[in-house]
């Protein structure tokens, strides 16, 4: 089957974006929280691939490469700007090993830039310099042979359109996903959902919202978007049950703790008790898709089976669907006649 763009898939269904490798890879050991650096790509690019291939068998329709944080800023903080190529071009080149492993039609390869960190609105300076670190970025996406930009995380509307604009240079399809914090309005004043009008207009072909926020408080603002925008729209929230009062996951409190956490918050090594199981993720997916959000996904935090049950609740059989849950035949709650009554009648009290 010859391998659609993003933009046949969006015309003809939803597309499934996983990502949260992030979280996922220090999880697995592989990544340092705090500085969030993905070195992986060069030190351990199996433990990547694996990642890589695991979202991937759960349902995304991308295999996004690995390089959130990988730019010039945060290689200068960790003293490596000599990796910053060669990890750049392997992330890439690992997602694209694993794409043509998908067993039905080879999976999109995304290239990804995100938020620098040092964008400042009354710096002409920043601005120059968060310009150059997307065009070099970009600049290696395209000479390895991205499908698209995955652009995301923009907590500046300004950002986003130097992001923008830099992806449009090398003619490659962008996604756009802006980050909210808790002030509910973007810093340099823009509502998400004039941000994403805009961006739109300018030619990004899926603008939307990721990361910072879960479900309950990304959903509003996905609404308020999908009113305003005409073409496609994206949503990838963390799996976090993030509050009205605490609308982001930099601050969520977790109540039942009883011992000393290292830092003033659950964020980012203590969120386990504060995450959204997979059902409540597979609803959030069916309103999301039942309002027109076409490119959903989750984003740190997220597991593959998590991705699996959004994809599922999407209407979608992923190449491990054969693994989702069934307790048809468990020896406490099945319902298989050959299975022992006297277990079955033990369950209440199990």
């Amino acid at each position: 089957m010859t391998k659609r763009s993003l933009e046949q898939r969006l015309q003809e269904g939803t597309v499934i974006a996983g990502e949260g490798f992030l979280f996922e890879l220090e999880r697995r050991g592989y990544l340092q929280a705090g500085s969030f650096v993905p070195e992986v790509a060069l030190e351990n690019p199996d433990a990547l691939k694996e990642t890589y291939r695991d979202f991937m068998k759960a349902g995304s329709d991308v295999v996004l490469a690995f390089t959130y944080n990988a730019h010039r800023e945060k290689m200068r903080i960790i003293g490596k700007e000599e990796l910053l190529e060669p990890l750049n071009r392997s992330a890439i080149r690992l997602a694209k090993e694993v794409a043509k492993e998908h067993p039905t039609e080879e999976a999109l390869v995304a290239g990804n830039i995100s938020n620098t960190n040092i964008f400042d609105p009354e710096d002409p300076e920043s601005k120059e310099k968060v310009r150059a670190m997307f065009a070099e970025m970009i600049g290696w996406c395209k000479e390895e042979g991205v499908d698209y930009i995955h652009a995301e995380t923009f907590y500046y509307h300004e950002e986003a359109v130097i992001a923008l604009e830099e992806i449009q240079k090398q003619g490659l399809p962008a996604v756009i996903l802006l980050g909210l914090m808790g002030e509910n309005i973007l810093r340099d004043g823009y509502t998400v959902e004039d941000s994403c009008q805009v961006l739109s207009e300018k030619g990004a072909l899926v603008v939307g919202m990721n990361c910072f926020r879960g479900p309950d408080t990304m959903q509003p603002y996905l609404e308020k978007i999908r009113k305003q925008v005409t073409g496609y729209t994206g949503g990838l929230p963390v799996p976090y049950r993030t509050t009205e009062e605490h609308p982001t996951f930099f601050n969520l409190p977790d109540g039942g703790c009883s011992c000393h956490l290292p830092t003033e918050t659950t964020f980012p090594t203590a969120l386990e008790p504060l995450s959204h199981n997979r059902y409540e993720l597979a609803e959030w997916a069916k309103e999301a898709k039942d309002i027109g959000i076409n490119y959903i996904g989750l984003c740190c935090g997220a597991s593959p089976a998590m991705i699996r049950a959004v994809a599922e609740a999407c209407g979608l059989e992923t190449i491990n669907s054969r693994y989702s849950p069934d307790m048809e035949k468990h020896f406490l709650f099945g319902k298989d006649k050959t299975l022992k009554q006297h277990n079955l009648n033990y369950r209440s009290k199990a």
